[in-house]
């Protein structure tokens, strides 16, 4: 059985996010394309499709470490701030985005919301990552026959 361990994510989150992005509820916001992600940047991501590839990064995470709240996802995408000639110090991401990422993925049943704890994935999502993951494996396996244990 596949799980979503067994694929490194610098594979598993592009394709993920080419899958997502075919699904009609995941749609990224009019602000996106401003917005920055975090008090710690300076300017809004370059890739026009960046939104997906934080709504696959967010549901891998969610599936990994489940249930996620809004907070503790916002940390986990922060960073340093550039504060000058002070030390740095660290910060939150954009809630806004993660909150807004999560509802999406509620609304799409990849997400369910797990009373006063944040959100776990469901089956529907659990079977995406596992339908992918093992996608990926056989790409992968055809390259490096040590990786074919895992199929």
């Amino acid at each position: 059985m596949t799980h979503v361990v067994d694929v490194p994510p610098s594979v598993l989150i592009p394709r993920l996010a080419q899958e997502l992005r075919s699904r009609p509820t995941l749609v990224a916001p009019a602000w996106a394309a401003f917005a920055k992600t975090g008090a710690h940047k300076q300017r809004a991501p370059v890739p026009t499709d960046w939104w997906y590839t934080r709504s696959a990064s967010v549901l891998r995470k969610v599936a990994l470490t489940g249930p996620v709240g809004v907070t503790r996802l916002a940390s986990e995408y922060g960073g340093k701030r550039d504060r000058g000639s002070a030390p740095y110090h660290a910060r939150s991401g954009s809630r806004s985005i993660s909150r807004e990422i999560l509802q999406q993925l509620e609304g799409a049943g990849l997400l369910r919301a797990d009373k006063n704890r944040g959100r776990r994935i469901t089956a529907e999502g659990e079977k995406l990552l596992d339908r992918v993951s093992r996608e990926l494996l056989k790409s992968l396996a055809e390259k490096r026959p040590e990786l074919a244990k895992y199929l």
